[in-house]
């Protein structure tokens, strides 16, 4: 599914209703910044018992340094290169609070992407991929164990699973079937709201299929003239850290903008990728 940027300011215009000023006076301190709503994949976002998500966006890779082998693209050798990576996704995320515990998203992407080669790969590995189609397809089932208190912290942990995409399609792919299981804690201060994550992933398709997933160490902080502000150190394993940061301003009582921007720190990740969207929170009156 493709989203111009016409649609998206559509979108913008319907849901547009004066700004909400300040949070909840009831709402405890240390949920000042989430409020009651169970944590998403998307950052800085919650959502409520009975609210939908729906967010269109647009994301952008470049990575200047990606590294292959070139049996990865059906030549012969194992050396490792860095070729010029590029690609654009559009992307649609939808989520449901179930419960006011339990919590369902699915995430589905178009991708257009390019690569180059390293001008020191001397293999058949192609000059140049182009490649284009569906992107991945996910869905992440989330359980909250614990609500905070003035005493404890917030508990939660997720299950992620990631369908198989255009499985001969090297450059876009996702062979077979990818799943993560993770668990993490949030805690409110003055401040603002800090989170921890950790998650093992499995890939069918490995030899090794079992490793460290995703982790991350986030902040959050949301003020009441409708911003809000996201910090983080995003990884996968110890080999793929990005900085990433992001910006919120809500447009209306079921609209957000959001602006984030990750920064590769090691190697293995992507050197940059931006990423804007408008988030929709409707209530469906399941509450």
């Amino acid at each position: 599914m493709r989203f111009t940027r016409k649609s998206l300011l559509g979108f913008a215009l319907i849901a547009w209703l004066p700004t909400l000023a300040a949070a909840d006076a009831g709402t405890p301190p240390y949920l000042r910044d989430r409020g009651p709503g169970i944590r998403t994949s998307m950052f800085g976002t919650y959502v409520q018992k009975g609210e939908l998500l729906l967010y269109p966006f647009f994301e952008y890779y470049r990575d200047n340094d990606l590294q292959y082998a070139p049996s990865e693209f059906g030549a012969v050798g194992d050396q490792d290169f860095e070729g010029r990576y590029r690609a654009n996704e559009q992307l649609i995320f939808v989520g449901y609070g179930v419960t006011d515990r339990l919590a369902i998203e699915i995430e589905a992407a178009h991708i257009s992407a390019t690569f180059e080669k390293d001008p020191a790969d001397a293999s058949g590995t192609p000059a140049r991929i182009e490649e284009s189609g569906t992107g991945d397809v996910e869905g992440q089932i989330t359980y909250r164990w614990l609500k905070e208190s003035e005493r404890k912290p917030e508990v939660f942990s997720y299950v992620e699973a990631v369908t198989p995409q255009n499985k001969t399609k090297a450059l876009i792919g996702t062979p077979d079937w990818e799943f993560k299981f993770g668990s993490g804690v949030s805690r409110g201060f003055e401040f603002g709201t800090l989170t921890a994550r950790v998650s093992a992933e499995y890939i069918r398709e490995s030899s090794t299929p079992w490793d460290l997933g995703e982790w991350a160490f986030e902040y959050f902080r949301r003020v009441p003239s409708g911003w809000g502000l996201y910090a983080g150190f995003e990884g996968q394993a110890t080999d793929e850290v990005s900085l990433i940061g992001e910006v919120q301003r809500r447009l209306g009582r079921y609209a957000t903008l959001k602006v984030n921007s990750s920064l590769g720190l090691t190697a293995n990740s992507t050197d940059v990728a931006p990423e804007v969207g408008i988030m929709f929170a409707i209530p469906t009156g399941g509450k």
